[in-house]
């Protein structure tokens, strides 16, 4: 029996359904984001700009020639010193149909999320996001794009850089929700990473920059340069984009020797389990306008901000120190109650 060279899959993963039976699926939400993939595809070849698909859409590469079934995101990466250019070609070259959002365009945008937002005119996405909110004008579906850069030879020492600004990003992540931009503090850990990237540019190993800090403790994957560059193309759900040089020692050392498809005798089959195969990261979509037909409120950010007050009222409550200060802490239990009680009701 001749082997077909990748998994064959027609299942169905919803994401939303509506009160009339139609519903929205990952698979309409995944031809809507190759037409942003598309366009970067188009301006990075105009400009000689590199680019790789990375994570999830690495590995569909490997075992569905595009997406996998349930992956309801993107995810590109720009070498660090294409990264000024990179952000220059968006801005002149983007059809009018996209744009996007960094924090080279708008000192609002969040350092510690992707260090790009390409996303699509008339339409709207709200990502499950406990912690940070988006800033930016426009909530349109996007595709994530993270700088790689230069990192240490050693594991240890990657992460020993990476920590501070762990360190660092609950006061980040405090003062966004909190409603200021904290630019100063955006800045220290843009400069971090620069350096960082800068002192090992004669390593043989890189990452995504240090500033996005959302990975486990010494969980960040680290890459041979030569397993990485060059960029090479391959097929992805009918057209080529570009991805890693060895991608599927790239895939195992990422997501584990297991990640790959497996042949059964007759076909090529998924390795994760049924119940894992699920979409992940989308609260609220809508694709065909940029207003959501149901407005769905950040409970986690409700959940800060009471924290936030009830700590405020329990300084005040340790500054005053008489009798209406155990009136304060109550005020204070009180905050924190009802803020756990709304983000659990989520």
């Amino acid at each position: 029996m001749k082997k077909k060279d990748c998994i064959i899959s027609n299942d169905e993963y919803i994401l939303k359904t509506f009160d009339d039976g139609s519903k929205i699926t990952v698979r309409e939400l995944q031809l809507r984001i190759l037409e942003i993939m598309d366009e970067i595809h188009r301006v990075c070849e105009k400009n000689k700009i590199e680019y790789c698909l990375i994570a999830g859409s690495a590995l569909g590469i490997c075992n569905y020639k595009g997406f996998i079934p349930w992956d309801d995101d993107m995810d590109i990466c720009i070498k660090k010193e294409d990264w000024n250019r990179f952000v220059e070609a968006m801005s002149n070259d983007l059809s009018d149909k996209f744009y996007f959002h960094c924090y080279e365009n708008d000192k609002r945008y969040n350092i510690l999320i992707p260090s790009m937002k390409v996303r699509m005119k008339d339409t709207y996405i709200q990502e499950v996001n406990y912690l940070l909110e988006n800033r930016c004008d426009g909530d349109g579906i996007f595709i994530d794009v993270v700088i790689y850069d230069n990192v240490a030879d050693n594991k240890v020492i990657d992460e020993l850089y990476r920590t501070p600004i762990r360190l660092l990003m609950p006061l980040l992540v405090f003062l966004d929700n909190l409603g200021f931009e904290a630019k100063w503090l955006k800045n220290i850990i843009l400069r971090k990473a620069e350096k960082y990237g800068k002192k090992y540019k004669d390593s043989k190993y890189t990452s995504q920059t240090i500033a996005i800090p959302w990975e486990k403790f010494m969980k960040e994957p680290i890459f041979l340069k030569e397993d990485v560059y060059p960029f090479k193309l391959y097929e992805f759900e009918g057209r080529k984009y570009y991805s890693y040089n060895n991608i599927e020692k790239v895939m195992k050392e990422w997501y584990g020797p297991n990640c790959l498809k497996k042949w059964n005798g007759k076909e090529w089959e998924e390795t994760l389990p049924v119940e894992k195969r699920k979409p992940k990261h989308i609260a609220n979509i809508n694709l065909k306008s940029d207003i959501p037909d149901v407005i769905t409120k950040n409970k986690g950010s409700r959940l800060i901000k009471g924290i936030t007050i009830a700590l405020f009222v329990f300084l005040l409550a340790l500054l005053l120190f008489n009798d209406f200060s155990l009136k304060l802490l109550g005020i204070g239990i009180m905050f924190i109650g009802f803020s756990v009680i709304l983000f659990i009701d989520r």
